[in-house]
């Protein structure tokens, strides 16, 4: 079993940079595809990027292309989600997950663990 935990979340001003983290708990963790959503107040959970398991296959969201990058470090069980330029639209609370399938989480669908969240907040 897989246990996320994410982290990094917090205050910026437009333009501004955030790193968020999520680590795993396990020596499993490398074989898991990893992703980040978010959700604002009133909307729907959306699709920001996934990683493979291997690092080889990355997805974005049209939204995030070229503003965020998400990376992992299966040594330490760790994936990442460096988001630069941000902007007052990203605001929302970002949740990390894992699945066995990287097409399961472009979809969104049947994950297989989710992280509690963390709140990202980007003033005008």
């Amino acid at each position: 079993q897989v246990q996320l935990v994410d982290s990094g979340g917090g205050l910026v001003q437009t333009g501004g940079s955030l790193r968020l983290s999520c680590e795993g708990s396990g020596r499993t963790f490398g074989g898991y595809a990893m992703g980040w959503f978010r959700q604002a107040p009133g909307k729907e959970r959306q699709f920001v990027a996934a990683i493979s398991w291997s690092g080889g296959n990355i997805l974005y969201a049209d939204s995030v292309k070229d503003r965020f990058t998400i990376s992992r470090d299966n040594a330490k069980n760790t994936v990442y989600l460096q988001m630069n330029s941000l902007k007052p639209e990203d605001t929302a609370v970002y949740y990390c997950a894992a699945d066995l399938v990287l097409y399961d989480l472009r979809l969104g669908r049947t994950i297989d663990y989710w992280g509690r969240g963390t709140q990202v907040t980007v003033s005008s």
